[in-house]
């Protein structure tokens, strides 16, 4: 039995009666659709699974991609967009990203964000903020002021996936749309204060599978605009290509938000994920550890490469994928050997003709900037950097990554989700974890590999060099030495006070459920308020 949320104290402010009537337009007007195309995914997976279907490029839109056409113009100040920094919607995390020196801050209501209602009602408020510029800090223990600083990124909103609910807002006795409610909230609230100054209504779309799913944005963002008042285009979206069979629809894609879409980006590490999730039923896609899956496999050549050649078509910026590793206080050596990996990931994605790239941390910003500025001299981006040379086939995008499955790796897919699912059962959806800054979406890869794992029957290579087979009994021996591990790492005292024997059993469930669980989100939203406290933002 679920308890009931705690009031947040920005609720009368973000929840007005007009604000809220708005959002209940949108559900009303568009939930309807969503749930035809929820069920085309299902439909479409399990033809998948089945052997039914094969992913290819789409034959019914074989026009779309061979003829010539191009987005609508981009606004000023979208135009430079070379690092990107991407963080929850937490006060101190919007002013220091919005002060980093980086060109855009994305503020993120979907993988770096537990949604507890707290969170995104502060979430909403605090855009509110820092729209106008007011949001400002003090913090209790240390007594440091935080307030922007003259000259800021510009803002981007990504709200949550097409897949989840909000069960705090019910339209006709069901619960919204999160998406609708993150999106409608933030563009009812700031879209005349945007506008006002110089800027826009700027957002990140999710985790699409399809064109279908983008050409209903489409239609989202005008009946949005319409209903407001704004001008056609006033919207500006960047659509992630983080699902494996969006990859194969980018142009279609790009063509469906033709109005309001500015780029496509490289959500590499959902991206990884739903590789598994989608080709879970082929016994010969099973990937290497985590560690070895990395953006040299041609794979992940193949749709990088893909990706800025379709955007720049198309007069669309292409936007590089995210640096996760994070600054180590204590140790110089790994700390520059962390930062050489930072550098040569975003050198490559500079060579390749990206507009622009993502870190995690700001202090990444200087680096990731440097790198493309020396690519970029004096350009702003590289549109023109049309990539003719590329060729990638269906074959390329479906190519098994190359390495070694190993008992380490499983290990460390154990330490990861389960304190990842921890930190997110607390409020937190952001954490640092072994030198990176691990989110849902690499909280998602490790459980869905052990899945993999397990039910595809692998063998793994122990630290002595020997091999066995992977058993259900084997992991969970596993998960109880990882652990105890993390007892010792945390410390006897937090580790009684936290929520570690929750997260076990949901990452021991997501692991070795018969079926797939398509995101660990939905079952980990339920037990969301039984086990947060209030204000976990």
């Amino acid at each position: 039995m679920l308890q009931p949320a705690p009031i947040p104290t920005e609720q009368d402010r973000v929840l007005t009666p007009p604000a809220i009537a708005f959002v209940e337009s949108l559900v009303r007007e568009f939930r309807p659709r969503l749930a035809s195309l929820l069920a085309a995914r299902a439909a479409r997976q399990h033809r998948l699974d089945e052997g039914i279907e094969r992913l290819d490029f789409l034959m019914e839109t074989a026009g779309i991609r061979a003829s010539e056409w191009r987005v609508a113009p981009i606004p000023p100040d979208l135009q430079d967009r070379r690092v990107e920094i991407t963080g929850p919607v937490d006060r101190k995390m919007i002013i220091n990203a919005l002060n980093s020196g980086a060109q855009v801050f994305m503020a993120d209501f979907e993988d770096s964000l537990a949604p507890t209602w707290q969170n995104v009602i502060a979430g909403q408020s605090n855009l509110m903020d820092a729209v106008r510029r007011t949001i400002r800090l003090r913090d209790a223990a240390s007594g440091k002021e935080y307030r922007l600083a003259d000259r800021v990124a510009v803002l981007l909103v990504r709200p949550r996936g097409l897949h989840l609910l909000e069960k705090h807002l019910e339209v006709d006795g069901a619960p919204a749309t999160a998406a609708l409610v993150d999106f409608g909230l933030y563009l009812f609230h700031n879209a005349d204060e945007l506008q006002a100054r110089g800027t826009g209504p700027y957002f990140y779309l999710p985790k699409l599978q399809s064109h279908l799913e983008a050409r209903w944005w489409d239609d989202v963002v005008s009946f949005a605009e319409q209903s407001l008042g704004l001008v056609l285009g006033t919207v500006k979206v960047t659509v992630l290509i983080e699902t494996l069979p969006a990859a194969f629809e980018m142009d279609e894609i790009l063509h469906g938000l033709r109005n309001h879409i500015v780029g496509l980006n490289c959500g590499r590490w959902d991206y990884i994920f739903s590789t598994i999730k989608t080709l879970k039923a082929d016994s010969h896609h099973v990937l290497p550890d985590r560690a070895q899956v990395t953006m040299t496999a041609p794979c992940m050549r193949a749709y990088t490469t893909l990706l800025v050649k379709t955007c720049h078509r198309r007069g669309a910026f292409a936007m590089g994928g995210m640096a996760a590793q994070i600054p180590i206080k204590g140790d110089p050596a790994r700390n520059d050997a962390a930062l050489a990996k930072v550098r040569e990931d975003k050198r490559r994605e500079a060579a390749d003709g990206h507009d622009g790239t993502w870190v995690a941390h700001p202090a990444l910003v200087p680096l990731a900037l440097e790198e493309f500025a020396r690519a970029l001299g004096e350009r702003r981006n590289q549109l023109s950097v049309t990539r003719e040379d590329v060729r990638v086939t269906a074959r390329d995008l479906l190519e098994v990554p190359v390495g070694d499955r190993t008992e380490t790796g499983l290990r460390h897919n154990i330490k990861v989700g389960v304190q990842y699912l921890e930190a997110w059962l607390g409020g937190n959806g952001c954490v640092p974890l072994y030198d990176l800054m691990e989110d849902a979406a690499t909280a998602e890869i490790c459980r869905s590999q052990v899945w993999q794992w397990l039910h595809r029957g692998v063998e793994l290579r122990r630290s002595d060099g020997s091999t066995d087979l992977l058993t259900e009994d084997w992991f969970l021996r596993l998960v109880d030495e990882e652990m105890m591990a993390i007892e010792s790492e945390v410390g006897a005292d937090q580790f009684a006070r936290g929520r570690y024997a929750a997260a076990r059993r949901l990452f021991i469930h997501l692991s070795t459920a018969p079926d797939f669980v398509e995101f660990l989100t939905l079952p980990a939203y339920d037990l969301l308020d039984t086990t947060s406290s209030p204000g976990a933002s």
